[in-house]
C-alpha cells in the first residue's frame, strides 16, 4: 500500500475511520411522499439534533422539512471583458 500516492492512502485511511464510527439512521419521509434512510455519522447526527431541538421538533420532521429547502445554483463568475 506503500506504493499509492499520498492522497489515496490518506482517502483510504479516512474511509477504513468512518466505517468504524457508529451510524445513525433517521427514517424520514420526503416531499414526494417516498419513505427515506438518511446515515448521518455521530457529528451529523449531533448537529440535526440541536437544530431539530433549537425548533421543536424531531429529526425526521427537519429532514422532512429541509427537503422543501430550494436547491440553489452557485453565481455565474463574471464574464471576461477585452
Amino acid at each position: 500500500m506503500t506504493d499509492l500516492p499520498a492522497d489515496e492512502q490518506t482517502f483510504l485511511k479516512d474511509l477504513v475511520k468512518s466505517a468504524r464510527q457508529k451510524h445513525h439512521h433517521v427514517k424520514w419521509t420526503d416531499r414526494d411522499g417516498s419513505e427515506r434512510v438518511t446515515v448521518l455519522s455521530q457529528p451529523e447526527v449531533v448537529r440535526v439534533a440541536t437544530i431539530a431541538h433549537r425548533l421543536g421538533i424531531s429529526k425526521p420532521e427537519l429532514l422532512r422539512q429541509a427537503a422543501h429547502i430550494p436547491v440553489t445554483k452557485p453565481p455565474a463568475p463574471p464574464a471576461a471583458g477585452p
